[in-house]
This record gives C-alpha cells, structure tokens and sequence, in this order.
C-alpha cells in the first residue's frame, strides 16, 4: 500500500479585520489571547499610556479575537539619539502579531497603515519606528512599504519581568526608519 505524503494545507481564512484602539474592556481578553512575558503586564501599560494621551494602543481584531497590537508613541523614541535627529516624529513601536502563524497574513501592514492615518491626521510629516538589527523579517516588510533608512542608530531599551518577578533589562541595537504618512517620500535624511 502506498500513501501520499500530507501536502501543507493552506491556512484557514482569517476573519475580517477590524482595527481600534485598545478599550480598557479588552485588556484580559489580550493577555488571554496575546499573553505578555511573564509578569509584565504590557498591555494594560500600553493602555495607561493611551489613557494618558502619550500614546495611541492600536489592537486588531478577527471576529471576537485579537490577532495583533501596535502603538504610535505620540512623543516619538526615547532614545536619545533618535530625539536629537527626529524631534516631534511620533514613533510606531510594539508591532506584535499573535498567533505566530498568523503573521505574513496582512495584519501588521493594517495596523502600520492605521498608525499612519493617524499620525498624517494629527499633522506630523513624518513617523518613524525602531527594527532591532535580528530582525530581517521586519526590516524588509518596513521597507517594501516606504520606509527608509536614515543612518540613526540606537538602542532599543526595554525591561520586562519573568515569571518569578525578576527584573531583566534589554538592550537590543536597533535602527530608526521613517516614513511621510501619507505614502510620500520624506526628504533627505
């Protein structure tokens, strides 16, 4: 008797997606669905940070459950080295798509696209985000949309807490693109 090898089945259809900011209803239903690291309670962070007006916590959802997350940071990156070059440029941070197999489906385009809107609506010329130096996968998607390069050079520092409440400290090198929201290109960088 002879079998066929299991061919890969395509992935199922994702249910529309519907894009929003993050609502203080939905910050279990992310960590159900999106759980942070450990102890860290990123999402309701982002969150206070939105209810703060510092920042914009974008959430995608399909159907009833949330596949993804990005926030526009409305005071840009924190880095000083980035400040010192993009003063005012609201900055794209935390694009996360969950679960992995989902990703390359669309969804974080919808949310950088959305991010955009935003900061073109708010009147800012340009937006930026951070892509660690590991991370090809990204740093090709933020190009092939219009992003470029502008030679800034930082470190992406961030803390998280693991699951016995132990502080760690991360500083992963990353570098700075930008882009002008409405699909333009920026001027020299």
């Amino acid at each position: 008797m002879t079998t066929t090898p299991p061919q890969d089945s395509p992935a199922p259809a994702l249910a529309p997606l519907h894009l929003r900011p993050c609502r203080a209803a939905d910050l279990d239903v992310l960590e159900r669905h999106m759980p942070s690291p450990g102890r860290t309670r990123r999402h309701a962070a982002r969150f206070d940070r939105q209810e703060q007006g510092l920042s914009t916590f974008l959430t995608a959802w399909a159907d009833d459950v949330p596949v993804g997350t990005a926030q526009i940071l409305w005071q840009g990156c924190a880095a000083p080295e980035v400040q010192a070059r993009f003063p005012g440029c609201p900055e794209l941070n935390g694009l996360g798509i969950w679960p992995p197999e989902l990703r390359s489906r669309g969804i974080g385009t919808a949310l950088i696209r959305a991010a955009e809107e935003r900061v073109r609506a708010a009147g800012h010329p340009l937006i930026g985000l951070g892509v660690d130096d590991d991370n090809d996968r990204a740093a090709a998607l933020y190009l092939r949309i219009g992003y470029r390069e502008t030679g800034c050079r930082y470190l992406d520092r961030y803390a998280y807490l693991d699951d016995d409440g132990v502080r760690h400290e991360v500083a992963d090198p990353a570098r700075f693109l930008v882009k002008a929201p409405a699909g333009g290109a920026p001027g020299p960088m």
